[in-house]
């Protein structure tokens, strides 16, 4: 008898954030390969940072409620990557509730595989 193994689902995200407001993006693709992009406008003045870790939670979320219990998220920003592994220091404590927040998600979701993505 075979065993069936269920792909993971990807997230992909960007955000990026001016003078005027924030713009993010994530493209979720379900382990049944269908594709979900969204994008949203952030209506307040964020660093790049924080409207990077906020459309991740986004894609994050939409896992949790899709119930992809594995997941390969993809994103462009090393910085919260990085932190999100481990490998780089929380320092600003505005990060701090995003990176929780962030981590618990993914501990709901069990297997989550992180990787950084070049622009």
């Amino acid at each position: 008898m075979a065993v069936e193994v269920q792909k993971p689902g990807k997230t992909y995200f960007d955000g990026a954030s001016h003078c005027e407001g924030a713009g993010t993006g994530v493209i979720f693709v379900t382990s049944q390969e269908e594709i979900l992009p969204y994008s949203f406008t952030l209506t307040q003045c964020f660093s790049n940072n924080v409207a990077e870790y906020q459309v991740l939670i986004l894609g994050l979320e939409m896992a949790v409620d899709m119930k992809e219990l594995h997941l390969q998220v993809f994103g462009d920003s090393e910085f919260v990557i990085n932190q999100l592994l481990g490998s780089y220091e929380i320092k600003e404590p505005e990060l701090r509730h995003y990176h929780d927040y962030a981590q618990k998600l993914n501990r709901w979701l069990g297997d989550v595989y992180l990787q950084h993505v070049p622009r």
